[in-house]
């Protein structure tokens, strides 16, 4: 059966075509001035969905740079710290070498037990450190000083907090990032807490006492060695930090990249797109024009 086409029923069909080029126009110069394939939810649902989760990794990953570069910083420090303590123990050993030989003089071992007495100041300092307002030797507990500074303080009775201060660097990982300062000076009642060692060195150096000297150097190295293995513990932490950002940095690219596929548009292919429906839409247009301009005047002249 043959259907009977009404001027109504061209003008409707011709109106809906042109106004579908339209729209088609309208959305590609819409994507071509944001930059984006996606503006809104309906342009592409599923698209939506995946580039929501990407934002979210995206976030979480920004999150555990800020603590692993946080992480970083607490170990350098850190490890600088313990660095100089190392420079005090080595100057100790020394002063206690030249002290034991029997070529000091009573006045050069009380100097020398003067500045032992300096350095154990020394290393009070630095056991007191800080790193952003926060002191990386006494555990959770880093907002109280680990070493009182008052007058007459018997440093090698001090118990800092040794509870470990973790930082949340990654999916499921929490990182302990600090050293008390009883595991790196010394425990109440250890015989080589360095601050109970150097106490000794010190009454030892004022009496002229060369032999008590000497046996003080076992526990100096025994210190000095617990120290150089906590900075290496430092070191693999701080070596475990680099390889965990680094890993942080390979996956912000890689979900960078995936939501720019999902997002972003080819300008190069738009702009061929667009120009097409532009041709399209003259040509409608051109086509329409001559096919509504005949009506049935046209035809009895």
């Amino acid at each position: 059966m043959t259907i009977r086409m009404t001027s109504n029923m061209m003008s409707s069909t011709l109106l809906g075509n042109l106004n579908k080029n339209m729209y088609k126009m309208d959305s590609l110069e819409n994507q071509i001035s944001t930059g984006r394939k996606i503006t809104k939810p309906s342009d592409d649902p599923v698209g939506v969905t995946y580039a929501l989760r990407y934002r979210s990794q995206l976030a979480g990953n920004e999150q555990f740079q800020r603590a692993t570069d946080t992480a970083q910083s607490w170990l350098d420090e850190t490890d600088s710290q313990m660095g100089s303590a190392g420079d005090v123990m080595t100057r100790l050993k020394e002063l206690m070498v030249q002290s034991s030989t029997g070529t000091y003089s009573e006045s050069d071992m009380k100097a020398a037990a003067s500045e032992v007495e300096q350095l154990k100041k020394q290393l009070v300092d630095i056991g007191n450190s800080k790193f952003s307002g926060k002191f990386i030797f006494n555990g959770q507990d880093y907002g109280s000083i680990p070493y009182p500074t008052a007058a007459g303080t018997d440093y090698a009775q001090v118990e800092t907090d040794n509870t470990a201060v973790k930082y949340v660097i990654g999916e499921n990982i929490q990182f302990q990032i600090n050293t008390s300062g009883n595991e790196f000076f010394g425990m109440k009642g250890d015989t080589d807490n360095v601050f109970a060692v150097m106490d000794r060195v010190i009454a030892a150096m004022n009496s002229g006492d060369q032999s008590n000297i000497t046996a003080e150097m076992g526990g100096v190295e025994s210190r000095t060695n617990k120290m150089l293995a906590a900075r290496s513990e430092v070191g693999a932490r701080t070596n475990r930090v680099e390889l965990v950002n680094s890993r942080l940095l390979d996956q912000e690219t890689n979900t960078t990249t995936l939501l720019s596929k999902t997002e972003d548009l080819d300008v190069a292919e738009a702009l061929i797109k667009a120009t097409s429906a532009q041709t399209v839409y003259e040509a409608a247009l051109k086509s329409s024009a001559n096919i509504m301009s005949t009506s049935l005047i046209d035809f009895m002249r």
